[in-house]
């Protein structure tokens, strides 16, 4: 109103501030612009201090520009005498010079530091100046709370080759050795089936494992120190903020996107993206499900009712796989299902979908309907690919869903449509039906009514 003073003040509570010390990446998937997005996911806000200008795409480094140590030194003095700083994380430094400025003003700031030792780009190009390698041991590593490289990093800052579990636990000794208070040394150069992080923490080794993604990523590295310092600031202690940023890389690397010619960038917004999308897998679960009732009939409903799952991108627990708390019955000759749709409802359903992920991360749906060889005959009919496993060749201590799909899914090298068992002692026999969505799997089902004789 008129001549009314309004305050539109408001008071909120400080954010969680975390500062990045890094290069930029001109292309956008490491340094500075992923340590921002990664931080952000967190809903911690990320203040900057940029070391080095790169002219880089996802397929090299063109050019490097560093920053003037002064520079460098008035980037920190503006922050560092505002805001309060929960964690810090370094990346690329380029040179001795630079390294000192930052251990300089930072060391003896009070805050955790995850330095990510950063020797080169993950096109594999140098990201710095021959006497750096001098200026991490004696300045920035003994700063560390922890200290993050991979393996070709380790080995020029430990000075020897890494193979063996042995040469790890060395590794890690020798980088504790300079003044890191924790070490994690990555996996993601070594093989195997896993990607194994050894974390050497209070002179003891842990090893955190995880299933291997085989695709390169632009800017993994920088996205993992920046979720431990993430957690850091959080209140987690340095093991539990490595096991939680561990977790969250999985999901940033499987959610990777391609934004030029070479490698693809690993997704810092990643985890919190699958978080929101937890609506839209579940909305397209229920609107399968009601399509699903109103053509399926009666004479395919197994004894034990259907369940139809549906999994978030990545998933790989039945967490993150959304199913039918009750199950799809028929109730006099007409299909419903009893119970809400739920993260975590469906086990055996859900067991199959996670199971056919780990082959091919696209096929995220399954539904479970009643067996009969007619009901086999018109799914070949329908053009589906079909295996099939034996409940008496189970080996004991194994879970029937997770064996069973997984036999079936090798002999035959790829995620067939349909999945089917005759049953044991005790066991009904089914079918399951797979697809990448539930749209997909309904599709399959409806083709194969088409071709079905009816009684």
């Amino acid at each position: 109103m008129e001549g009314e003073k309004i305050n539109y003040e408001m008071k909120y509570s400080p954010m969680l501030v975390v500062l990045t010390i890094a290069g930029s990446d001109s292309i956008g998937g490491a340094g500075i612009q992923a340590d921002i997005k990664a931080l952000a996911s967190m809903g911690i806000h990320g203040a900057s201090v940029i070391t080095a200008v790169t002219s880089q795409n996802t397929r090299g480094v063109e050019a490097i520009h560093p920053m003037p140590a002064d520079q460098i030194r008035s980037q920190l003095d503006a922050i560092l005498k505002d805001a309060k700083i929960s964690a810090a994380k370094t990346g690329m430094l380029y040179s001795a010079e630079i390294a000192e400025a930052v251990a300089a003003a930072v060391s003896k700031r009070g805050f955790p530091v995850v330095v990510d030792p950063v020797l080169a780009a993950g096109v594999g190009d140098s990201l710095h100046s021959k006497n750096l390698l001098v200026a991490l041991k004696r300045d920035i590593i003994p700063m560390a709370a922890v200290v993050t490289p991979n393996v070709p990093e380790a080995e020029a800052l430990a000075g020897m080759r890494i193979r063996s579990k042995k040469d790890r636990s060395m590794a890690c000794e020798a980088l504790a050795s300079m003044g890191a208070k924790a070490v994690l040394l990555k996996g993601g150069h070594l093989r195997g089936a896993m990607a194994i992080d050894t974390l050497y923490l209070g002179g003891e080794i842990e090893e955190l494992s995880s299933p291997r993604i085989e695709e390169r990523g632009h800017g993994g590295g920088c996205v993992l120190a920046s979720y431990i310092a993430g957690y850091l600031a959080m209140g987690k202690d340095v093991r539990g903020a490595a096991i939680a940023a561990k977790r969250r890389i999985f999901d940033a690397i499987m959610l990777n996107y391609a934004v030029g010619k070479g490698l693809r960038i690993v997704n810092p917004l990643g985890p919190a993206d699958k978080e929101i999308l937890r609506y839209r897998v579940l909305k397209d679960l229920k609107d399968a499900v009601s399509k699903l009732e109103s053509v399926l009939p009666a004479s395919w409903v197994p004894e034990v009712g259907i369940n139809f799952a549906f999994a978030l991108p990545g998933a790989r627990d039945t967490d993150e796989v959304c199913g039918i708390e009750g199950r799809i019955a028929s109730i006099s000759g007409r299909l419903a299902h009893g119970g809400c749709f739920e993260f975590g409802a469906s086990k055996h359903v859900a067991t199959i979908v996670l199971t056919a992920m780990k082959y091919d991360n696209a096929m995220r749906s399954a539904v479970n309907v009643r067996y009969s060889e007619n009901s086999i005959v018109a799914l070949r009919r329908a053009g589906m690919r079909i295996g099939s496993f034996d409940r008496s060749e189970e080996p004991k201590r194994r879970k029937t869903m997770e064996w069973g799909t997984a036999k079936v899914i090798e002999e035959m090298g790829f995620v067939p449509d349909v999945v089917f068992d005759r049953g044991g002692i005790g066991k009904e026999p089914m079918i399951r039906i797979l697809g990448k969505d539930p749209a997909e799997v309904v599709k399959k089902v409806r083709l194969a009514l088409d071709r079905a004789v009816m009684p």
